[in-house]
């Protein structure tokens, strides 16, 4: 999803606030030399700049890769040619209009996808999963009270990338009230945990801008303009304050920045996770083109075990553009308006109750 947005006045004076501190030391940052980290006034490993989060790696390992963690170059290069024949959308649609008879809209073509071209590489080896704990690639199981809870909220349907509820125990008709409808639709964040954390790859809009000082560290995730503003040192604010993304604290352990994340809401709900969701990102340079993303998920009362999952940014000349969700929300009227056209249409005519 490239080509069609506009660079916004708002982006570049967020830029311009954060990085006044330091501008003028831009300079003295020590040259970059073949496979030298670059760094920043203060000796950090410099994170600055435009990062491509995009990758056909799935988060969890295919069933085909079952006891396979990386696969060779030619393996990889099949599964890349594959993933493209058989996960073109504009196939997708196709072969749907010819098993229906019907042509059909569709939500996209392959125009609007940037999802990235290869399986991640670290070290060489092509992974078959972002998840590398457990070893099998995937998401440990939920507790049984997890599920419940999970399924009580409504599951899938009721989670914020999904839907947001008012009272997440009331089964409310979900186009009763635009505050009802998806985060994620409304424009207030990324679908599919983009932003994070943990921030993961999607569709599209995979770009991340990384501005560095050395108290704060701001990354502007593309998709729905969401900004990450993570404090470097300090404690965690009170548990009585509790947000969508939690709140980031880091710290520098050697040329590692490891940002730690709890205080979500109860509305956070990132794969069923509850209040007690506690997330640990770990960036760092994997040389002068390459960031490499570690994340640790922790909830003792969602999952029997922690999980790891890793992957690679990868630097970039190309702009963030403006991600243009219906501005205004004008679809919202529109969406519930239909609705309540076929509430009018689903209710019995005066006629008919009068027989």
């Amino acid at each position: 999803m490239r080509h069609t947005h506009i660079v916004t006045v708002g982006f570049f004076a967020v830029f311009v606030a954060l990085t006044s501190t330091h501008v003028g030391g831009q300079a003295g940052r020590a040259a970059r030399v073949a496979g030298e980290v670059p760094r920043t006034p203060d000796n950090h490993p410099d994170f600055q700049g435009v990062w491509n989060a995009g990758t056909i790696t799935p988060l969890e390992r295919p069933a085909q890769f079952a006891d396979k963690p990386t696969l060779t170059e030619q393996e990889a290069a099949a599964y890349e040619k594959d993933f493209f024949e058989n996960n073109s959308l504009d196939r997708r649609e196709r072969d749907r209009d010819r098993a229906t008879g019907a042509a059909g809209v569709g939500g996209y073509n392959e125009f609007w996808v940037d999802r990235g071209t290869q399986l991640v590489r670290i070290d060489r080896k092509a992974r078959t999963s972002i998840i590398i704990d457990p070893p099998d690639g995937h998401i440990p199981a939920m507790t049984e009270k997890a599920q419940q809870r999970d399924a009580a909220r409504g599951g899938l349907a009721s989670r914020p990338d999904i839907v947001e509820r008012q009272n997440l125990d009331e089964k409310a008709n979900l186009y009763d009230d635009p505050e009802q409808r998806p985060l994620a639709e409304r424009c207030l964040m990324g679908f599919g945990s983009t932003s994070g954390p943990p921030a993961l790859p999607v569709l599209y809009n995979n770009f991340k801008q990384i501005v560095q000082t050395a108290d704060r560290v701001m990354i502007l995730n593309e998709m729905a303009h969401e900004v990450r503003t993570i404090r470097i040192g300090g404690q965690h604010l009170p548990s009585s304050i509790r947000l969508w993304t939690g709140d980031s604290v880091a710290r520098w352990e050697g040329e590692t920045l490891v940002v730690d994340t709890t205080n979500f809401t109860a509305k956070t709900r990132f794969r069923g996770s509850d209040m007690n969701l506690h997330v640990t990102e770990r960036f760092s340079r994997a040389g002068p083109d390459a960031l490499l993303y570690r994340f640790t998920v922790e909830d003792s009362s969602t999952w029997i075990k922690p999980w790891t999952g890793e992957y690679l940014w990868a630097a970039t000349s190309d702009p963030v553009y403006e991600y243009a969700c219906h501005e205004g929300n004008y679809a919202l009227p529109h969406i519930l308006t239909g609705h309540r056209q076929d509430d009018a249409e689903k209710q019995p005519t005066r006629s008919s109750t009068q027989r």
